[in-house]
Order: structure tokens, then sequence, then C-alpha cells
């Protein structure tokens, strides 16, 4: 795949092979002790062009950043669908479904960054997952069991802008590495005043307790603009995970995307989702 570093123009165009967006509601217990205490929550599904119920898809789990909420990609930024419909029309990459979710709650603790990145992993498997993966024809097909879920995790993938960045090493990799195979965190690993050591230990034990049970790594895809604010930590961190990880293997299942001149903004998180969708379920 040849890197671009401004999204193709017919990308953007209007096309008539046009996917759904759709709204997946589910109830979650995973912040209370109580066993009645449930939440209601909710995210967007995108449901590519001709899709078919009888048929399985992969499914990206695609995460918003700090201070907005699931209507992030698909309803403030309308023109990700028509780049994701764009981008299926032409073969760039196989029809998936996308589910946008929230990992905010309403409470004092959504203001916990730390917090949330960490604790969404509960919620993640135990209901989003299974909820969207009942709602929807996925290679799990139906069956949202543990042991189904860990078998079809290779038509699984995560990823996320800025907070949802950190969420994705957080909740998906370290926490959920035998549910997912493929990973895009884009614009950052730790946030500003993150303990680098910390992370690069995590990531070098995920991978390594993945290999001693026979989870691969199909793609970590890191993605950055070098004027991004979470840059230079982001660098730093895989830079020391790829020279200590011997599971990480550039161009192969690793690779860190850099865009030139790219800030902190949606006109970069789509460019990385561009070139995540013509990586991702590849094989």
């Amino acid at each position: 795949m040849k890197f671009v570093y401004e999204m193709p123009e017919e990308m953007l165009r209007e096309t008539k092979k046009t996917g759904q967006v759709e709204r997946l509601c589910y109830d979650t217990r995973t912040y209370e002790a109580e066993d009645d205490h449930v939440l209601h929550k909710g995210a967007w599904v995108y449901l590519p062009y001709g899709y078919d119920g009888t048929e399985k898809y992969n499914i990206l789990y695609l995460l918003h950043g700090g201070g907005v909420n699931e209507d992030w990609w698909f309803k403030m930024f309308p023109e990700t669908v028509r780049i994701v419909d764009n981008m299926i029309a032409d073969g760039l990459c196989r029809p998936c479904i996308i589910v946008t979710p929230t990992y905010y709650r309403g409470e004092e603790a959504d203001r916990d960054a730390d917090y949330i990145t960490e604790h969404f992993c509960h919620e993640l498997r135990r209901d989003l997952i299974p909820a969207a993966e009942k709602a929807f024809s996925t290679w799990a097909g139906g069956d949202v069991s543990e042991e189904n879920l860990v078998r079809t995790r290779g038509h699984r993938g995560f990823a996320g802008l800025s907070l949802g960045s950190m969420t994705t090493y957080r909740a998906a990799l370290y926490n959920n590495f035998d549910l997912f195979s493929w990973y895009g965190p884009f614009s950052g690993c730790c946030g500003p005043n993150g303990d680098h050591d910390r992370e690069v230990k995590r990531i070098r034990e995920t991978l390594a307790e993945g290999e001693r049970r026979g989870l691969s790594l199909d793609y970590l895809f890191c993605c950055n603009g070098d004027q991004d604010i979470a840059y230079a930590e982001h660098r730093d961190i895989m830079e020391r995970a790829a020279r200590e990880c011997p599971q990480l293997k550039q161009g192969v299942n690793y690779d860190f995307f850099t865009i030139p001149g790219g800030v902190h903004d949606m006109k970069a998180w789509q460019l990385d989702l561009y070139h995540a969708l013509q990586i991702f379920f590849a094989g």
C-alpha cells in the first residue's frame, strides 16, 4: 500500500453505493457493584452498502477523543461515511461493519482520563461486543460466548483517536488482546504526563503473553502527525517497543504512519482511518 498525506478527492465524491448508519442501544452493569444498576448506552453502527444478514462481516470498533461522544465519527463528520463508502466501492477495503461507541457515562468519573481508558475494557468485553455481534452479522455468527469471540478475533479490530487512541492501547490491546488482532491507535499512547517505561513494558508483556497463548498480532497500525501534540510521546514509546518486542515486525504486522505537518485534528484522523482500512482484515 502506498501512503498518501492528503485524502484523495475521489474519496469525498458522491456515490450511489451508500452504507447505512444505525443506532445500537445496549445496557451495561460494568461500573457499579450492585447487579441491579443498569446504565443505558448507545453507539452508531455503519453497515456497508448491500449489507446482507446472511453474510459474515469483519467489524471495527472505532472511538472518539476527549470531550465529545459517539456522534463524532459519523454524525458530526458525515463525510467519514462517504470516505468508507467510496473505499468499499473502489475495492480499497473489504465491506465491514464499524461501531462507534463512547466511554463516557455522564458521571464525575468521566473527568478522570486514566480511569476511562483503563475501565472501558470491561464494558467493551461484557456488554458492547456481545450487543453488537448479536445484532449484526459478523464472523461470530451471533454466538457471543467468550470462547467463540476469542476464536473469531482475527475478524475484529479496534481503533481510536486521541483519548480513544489511549483507550485502544489500554482497553483493547492490554486487556482484551484475546478478542482483537487489529489495532489502530491514532494520536498518542499515554498522554503528556504518562509513564513511557510502563507503557513499553505493557506492550512487551501483552505481546509476549499473546505469543505464549498462540494469539498472534495481525497488525498494530500507529498514526500521528509530526506537528500533533501527542506525537513525541507516541513516537518515543513505539520506537522503544519496536526495539524490545520481537513480535513487532515493521511492514509485516507493525507500522508507525507519520503525516508531515499533520496536527491533532479530524483531517489527520480520517486519513489515518483511510490507511488503516486498507490494512485491516487483509489476507
